[in-house]
Formats: structure tokens, C-alpha cells, sequence
């Protein structure tokens, strides 16, 4: 099975249905689930369905830029962070773009304030052929500080 995209350890993507033109990725195979750093989270009901409004800190280090975004609710479910602890989330789906590639992915949204990057890319939002190069950084395009041209 040929690639679709190759990926480095650290991606640019945008989400484009949440707002979010480009947001840094950590780009994780030991982690299943896809998250994104999400604050002020408010469950509501629209049309007798459930829905999340949340902000998000789209760069690293800067608190100053704050998106707004709502979303349907697909679920809750309970996560295991990298230091142990079970959390239970909300999960939407939405658009994810990696460079030329588009597809919808389920992503939970926590609390990733502390963390370095505001958004990982868990394994199964990269199925079914992403191929990663772990000693390699924004194969897609743009640099550390910048990201590419267009989303």
C-alpha cells in the first residue's frame, strides 16, 4: 500500500470548520485519540442534541489569540492521558487538513495548557496510510515559528 501523506513528528493542520487556519500538531502513533486544547468549555443543547462551546489558544506561548468555536457532541469518553489519568471528554468531529490531504477526524478536547503542543494527532485520524518520519519536522511545509503559506 502506497503512502497517502508523509508526516514529520511535528505538523501544521488546520481545522477549518472550528476557525483554526493553522494550529501546530504533535503528531503521536502511541497515542489512539486525537486532542485538542480546549478551555472555557460550555455542553449545551441545540435542537435536542448535545453541543460544546470552547476557546482555544491556536499558538504555542500565545495566550493573546483566542478562537471561539461550537461544535456537536459525538460522545464522552474516557481518555487516558500520557501521565495515567482518566478524564472524561467531549468528542467532536470536524475537518482536519494535513498540505493537500483533507478528512474528518474525531478529536477530544481537554485541558492541554500545560502541555507543549496544543493539538496531537493521535493514529487514528492518520489511517489509513500516513507514514511518519520521527526524526523529521514540517514535511508539510512551514517552520517552527511559522506556518505555511496557505492552509
Amino acid at each position: 500500500m502506497e503512502a497517502e501523506g508523509v508526516l514529520g513528528w511535528r505538523e501544521w493542520v488546520s481545522l477549518p470548520e472550528l476557525g483554526i487556519g493553522w494550529i501546530k500538531a504533535k503528531i503521536d502513533t502511541g497515542a489512539r485519540t486525537s486532542a485538542l486544547h480546549a478551555f472555557e468549555l460550555e455542553l449545551f443543547q441545540r435542537e435536542g442534541k448535545d453541543w460544546v462551546r470552547f476557546s482555544v489558544h491556536p499558538r504555542q506561548g500565545e495566550n493573546d489569540q483566542v478562537i471561539q468555536c461550537e461544535s456537536p457532541v459525538l460522545e464522552r469518553r474516557d481518555v487516558t492521558d500520557s501521565g495515567g489519568h482518566l478524564e472524561n471528554r467531549p468528542v467532536i468531529e470536524t475537518e482536519l487538513v494535513l498540505g493537500s490531504m483533507s478528512k474528518k477526524i474525531e478529536l477530544t478536547l481537554t485541558d492541554r495548557d500545560s502541555m507543549r503542543f496544543k493539538m496531537l494527532l493521535g493514529r487514528t485520524a492518520m489511517r489509513p496510510n500516513i507514514l511518519v518520519y520521527p526524526s523529521q519536522s514540517f514535511k508539510l511545509g512551514g517552520s517552527a515559528s511559522q506556518p505555511p503559506e496557505t492552509p
